[in-house]
């Protein structure tokens, strides 16, 4: 190895670039089993975002079961998840374009099943005694009216669509008993989210198709109820946080649930999509789940009978998404080392096999910067968490005496949680020579239900109090220079962002991807599924009305007094792209610096492979330009206004 060059922080060069970044890496999860078959979803930004079911077949042959243009994929509650279904080889899934229900039979197109209409369907399963599907339904008909959201019954000769469950504002999670005669669900209403308050209930399923009438399982005042699960003898499994932690419970013949295995420790997680699964049964003596504790996930293996609990050695510390046999298990895995990807792990020897990685490039080790955990002072004597990746590059080292620029990373969720599963994008920065830092915030998910409560009435105060202690600590330890602190994130993050640099002088640069600047535009315009969210983050509106316009970013742009980069989906229903254009023109007024990268046929979030990597390159010429070093390749300049 050569000696490595001296070159200021920010003007290294770096193997990770971002085409590379988009054009070997995909989305991976949604792990279905079909006998000997394993499937699962592959989201690619090179064929424009678009979602693939892919099948595994037994020999090793691999095939793209999905054909041009479909894309499974469903927009219930704009997130969606849950979107295909798998049974002896016939496919029922969701297309992305019209959001209508297909059957696809082997070898041959998909057709529609459902007839066309303004509703979507989410989380499928199978009623093989009536022939039909059952699923949650989101019926946007009425323009005029919030969706109404139900569980429903699709006819699989024809079509026809029933309701089975309604009343509530929402619904997940529909699962049948072994013997199809009990179907359990979740449901939740306004003004909770499913991890605030949610209820599970179980209803006898009739000869003709209907329900009985409905019996609560569980589900008290502040109480969440998520994945529930039949075991094979007809025992309902599920995660509650009734303990202060989602730990997992079995419901039988007593009419109690009781716990399997408390912890102080999350076997689950927030449900902001569809089809989640931390737990699976091996065998009708065994459940195989992933629990996450301080931001790091394990695996272990329960014993049903003698309550044994056992962790299971493996070189993953984010593991979801599991599946199993009684031979072996599937999950999704990353770690610090390693990208995401679909892992088989053999349950008589241990051993691990990598069936399809998130990301096809090989980076040397000496690009790799590993997360190290810290734990940091905040507010009101209080702890906060977060991943910090120091700057490495084998090939670089800085000048002496300077200290790197460090940009801080605000989740979005907010009750989502960093991970410190490799990431080629947070390798791209600190490649360059940029410290990292991944806040766990008060509110972030990993730590209990108390933690994620910090944030209730104070959303704007603790998430920006957390992030600006995180970059403070890290400039008191003498690691990042504190006259080059950026803050950057989407959504929530996003949101989090903005309020950090118009009611904080800590940052001196910032960005924001589809980011909320006026809460009170959000509280009147926004989807059903979170229209209600920020009566527990902020206060009820328009009661509290003050609230809102003192925690709005947009109200008190003359407070701003740093650069702002801000990228917009045209297309976003979640923050619609007047929350950002409305922060961009207050600014570029005020005379800063100010960019705006708009992306045509985007949402909530960027999936095609141009505006990834338009994104990542324009973040960093932006900081380039503020923070004053020239970038090693040329970058496609994004334009700056009152540079």
């Amino acid at each position: 190895m050569t000696n490595p060059k001296i070159a200021p922080y920010g003007s290294w060069k770096s193997p990770i670039t971002s085409d590379l970044i988009v054009a070997g890496s995909i989305g991976l999860g949604s792990i279905r089993l079909d006998g000997e078959d394993i499937y699962w979803l592959e989201g690619r930004p090179t064929e424009g975002g678009r979602s693939v079911l892919v099948k595994l077949s037994p020999d090793g042959t691999r095939t793209d079961i999905t054909p041009q243009p479909y894309n499974v994929r469903t927009r219930v509650h704009e997130y969606g998840g849950g979107s295909y279904l798998v049974v002896d080889g016939r496919i029922y899934f969701s297309n992305f374009a019209d959001q209508q229900l297909y059957k696809q039979l082997p070898n041959s197109e998909p057709q529609r099943l459902t007839p066309e209409s303004k509703q979507r369907y989410a989380d499928i399963i199978l009623d093989q005694r009536h022939n039909r599907l059952i699923c949650v339904c989101e019926d946007q008909t009425n323009p005029d009216q919030e969706p109404e959201n139900s569980i429903v019954s699709v006819d699989l000769n024809n079509g026809e669509v029933k309701t089975l469950v309604s009343g509530c504002d929402f619904y997940s999670s529909p699962r049948l008993s072994p013997d199809g005669l009990k179907l359990a669900w979740i449901s939740w209403n306004h003004p909770n989210l499913p991890w605030d308050q949610s209820q599970i209930s179980i209803a006898s399923v009739k000869d003709d198709g209907t329900l009985g009438d409905p019996q609560l399982v569980a589900g008290e005042e502040n109480e969440s109820i998520c994945e529930p699960k039949w075991s094979a003898e007809g025992y309902l499994y599920f995660a509650s946080d009734r303990s202060g932690w989602w730990n997992l419970y079995r419901y039988s013949n007593t009419g109690v649930p009781e716990p399997l295995y408390p912890m102080k420790a999350e076997f689950s997680y927030p449900h902001w999509v569809f089809g989640l699964s931390t737990y699976t049964f091996s065998s009708q003596d065994n459940l195989l789940c992933s629990y996450t504790q301080n931001g790091r996930w394990y695996l272990a293996n329960l014993n049903l009978t003698t309550q044994q609990f056992n962790l299971i050695d493996i070189p993953y510390t984010d593991i979801s998404a599991l599946h199993a046999t009684e031979n072996y298990l599937l999950f999704v895995g990353g770690s610090p080392t390693q990208p995401g990807a679909i892992v088989k792990l053999d349950l008589s020897t241990q051993k691990t096999t990598i069936l399809k990685q998130s990301t096809n490039l090989e980076i040397d080790s000496g690009y790799i910067s590993i997360p190290q955990a810290i734990a940091f002072p905040t507010t009101d004597g209080l702890t906060a968490y977060g991943w910090y990746y120091p700057p490495t590059n084998q090939d670089y080292q800085a000048p002496d005496g300077e200290l790197p620029p460090l940009l801080v990373k605000s989740h979005g969720g907010p009750t989502a949680c960093a991970s410190a599963s490799l990431s080629l994008r947070v390798q791209y920065w600190t490649s360059r020579g940029f410290a990292y830092l991944d806040v766990n915030y008060g509110g972030s998910t990993g730590f209990g239900r108390e933690y994620r409560q910090r944030l209730e009435k104070k959303w704007g105060i603790v998430d920006v109090d957390d992030c600006v202690n995180g970059a403070k600590y890290l400039v008191d330890q003498g690691k990042v220079d504190g006259d080059r602190l950026a803050i950057s994130g989407g959504s929530a993050g996003g949101y989090t962002t903005l309020a950090a640099l118009t009611f904080r002088d800590t940052f001196k640069a910032g960005a924001s991807y589809y980011g909320v600047s006026d809460l009170e535009a959000l509280a009147r315009d926004t989807h059903k599924f979170e229209s209600r969210y920020l009566d527990r983050l902020i206060g009820k509106y328009p009661e509290e009305k003050e609230l809102y316009q003192q925690r709005s970013p947009i109200m008190f742009t003359d407070r701003l007094s740093c650069p702002v980069i801000f990228f917009q989906g045209l297309e976003d229903k979640v923050v619609p792209p007047n929350q950002t254009e409305l922060m961009v023109e207050a600014i570029k007024n005020k005379g800063l610096p100010v960019a705006y990268v708009p992306f045509e046929g985007e949402q909530h979030g960027f999936r095609r492979a141009e505006n990834i990597k338009r994104a990542l390159d324009g973040e960093f010429y932006f900081y380039s330009r503020i923070f004053g070093f020239t970038p090693a390749e040329d970058i496609q300049p994004v334009e700056i206004e009152n540079l």
